[in-house]
């Protein structure tokens, strides 16, 4: 075996029995650059020749053991100074038994310290071989148990975050670009574990991608935020868009072998909550709007004027829901125009001045649909259909309808339509059931006026 920087030493070398005359090694060529990269080895390592001598020793194995190398180079074996007197034996014997088997074999031992306290220390040995092939001693490389079994608890914890848990976790680097990507956020992203590796996110997300963007870079600048952030995006998959909220959290990664903290990219953590979200936006939904049916109510019952009172009515539904309302009444075969919001901005609804004209709505409009089906009607511009709403006779900012029809003592009085802008999303069956309950409240108003007016 080669000699190190320790066996060069001048200090005095002991024998076996922790006494002798010192021994003088001569300098081989390289011996200073294999002392050099024993030294600055993580792991503590010793090596043994033939005849169990310590010929290695680094500076590893001296912090933890506290023996110096001009100390440990030279005795056989541990007994006598690092390991119990009782203990010697089988570990020497386990140690160079190793010398005449193939491969590695891990052992633990209870080694002493110089300062004689304990210390349990996990070995991987393993047999050299001289250029002749025969046996030529033992290299051990060993560390504190603690130690090591805290890093297989971290490798154990880094393969087991990229099995199917139940949250995602994404690796990318300083370039914002997915590096690892586990099961369950290659489900979540709609694609292949593989596929997603180097990809920038904005191939995935349509919308919303500035935003993870911006958070994964303010990680790698200033760190990890205090809290988790919800993020919602639209992803882009085979079956369309989908909208999905994603409860994140983010870790810099920094390399633990550099001196300076520099950051290998980010790790994003999340969860999808997109269920839950909605649930909580679908409740509270549903309690500002049963809050708005019954002030609506309550300020209904005060009017004197049954056609105030359905306006009051439309006023108050169209609060977060609508930008636009219209009423028109059934006179014989005809739809006249009896209450309306203003067309040009978004206002109250008021009576038509001087009404009593048909408006003229041709055949299949969504209004006469809804009267013919006594139900509700919904019905969406296109994407570039400019004249949807001018077609319709409805305000030319328009892109998203609903009628429903108004009926009251088993008679169909008319209809009520609302109006969304392009801006805002279609009307959905949750709004159809909500525009009904309003239509319902509307139309025993109107019936009431229309009583009270014959």
């Amino acid at each position: 075996m080669s000699a190190s920087r320790s066996e060069t030493a001048s200090a005095p070398v002991p024998d076996g029995s922790g006494a002798g005359p010192a021994n003088t090694a001569v300098p081989e060529p390289g011996g200073d650059l294999l002392a050099a990269l024993l030294d600055g080895m993580d792991a503590a390592l010793c090596a043994f020749d033939a005849d169990g001598v310590v010929t290695h020793w680094n500076r590893e194995a001296e912090r933890i053991l506290g023996w110096a190398a001009e100390e440990a180079v030279g005795r056989r074996g541990f007994a006598g100074w690092a390991v119990r007197p009782a203990d010697a034996d089988e570990v020497q014997g386990r140690l160079m038994a190793v010398m005449d088997t193939p491969g590695r074999q891990v052992h633990e031992f209870a080694l002493l310290r110089r300062d004689g306290g304990r210390v349990l220390v996990r070995t991987q040995s393993a047999g050299v071989r001289g250029a002749d092939g025969t046996p030529a001693g033992v290299y051990c490389a060993f560390g504190e148990v603690h130690a090591q079994i805290d890093l297989e608890r971290s490798i154990a914890l880094s393969e087991a975050l990229f099995e199917d848990v139940s949250w995602g976790v994404v690796l990318v680097d300083v370039d914002l670009r997915p590096t690892v990507v586990n099961a369950y956020a290659a489900r979540a992203l709609g694609t292949g574990r593989a596929t997603l590796l180097g990809r920038p996110l904005g191939d995935l997300i349509v919308q919303g991608v500035e935003d993870l963007e911006g958070a994964l870079q303010h990680v790698l600048s200033e760190g990890a935020p205090a809290s988790p952030a919800e993020v919602w995006v639209t992803l882009r998959t085979a079956e369309g868009e989908r909208r999905r909220c994603w409860r994140s959290g983010f870790l810099r990664l920094s390399s633990p072998l550099a001196e300076e903290p520099v950051p290998l990219g980010v790790g994003w953590l999340f969860q999808d909550v997109t269920d839950t979200r909605l649930a909580e936006q679908d409740a509270d939904r549903l309690r500002f709007r049963s809050n708005q049916l019954h002030r609506a109510s309550r300020t209904a019952a005060e009017c004197e004027d049954p056609m105030e009172a359905a306006t009051s009515h439309l006023d108050y539904a169209l609060a977060g829901f609508a930008d636009h309302a219209l009423v028109d009444l059934a006179v014989g075969e005809r739809l006249v125009r009896a209450a309306a919001t203003p067309a040009g901005a978004p206002g109250p609804a008021a009576p038509v001045a001087g009404g009593g004209i048909p408006v003229r709505y041709p055949a299949g409009h969504p209004a006469l649909q809804a009267m013919d089906r006594i139900g509700s009607v919904r019905d969406s511009a296109g994407r570039a259909d400019e004249s949807w709403a001018a077609e319709r006779q409805w305000p030319p900012d328009a892109a998203h309808a609903l009628c429903v029809v108004l009926r009251s003592r088993g008679r169909t009085l008319g209809v009520l339509t609302f109006l969304r802008g392009p801006s805002r999303p279609a009307f959905e069956r949750p709004d159809a059931a909500y525009a009904e309950s309003v239509a319902v409240r509307v139309a025993a108003a109107v019936d009431l006026a229309q009583a009270l007016g014959g």
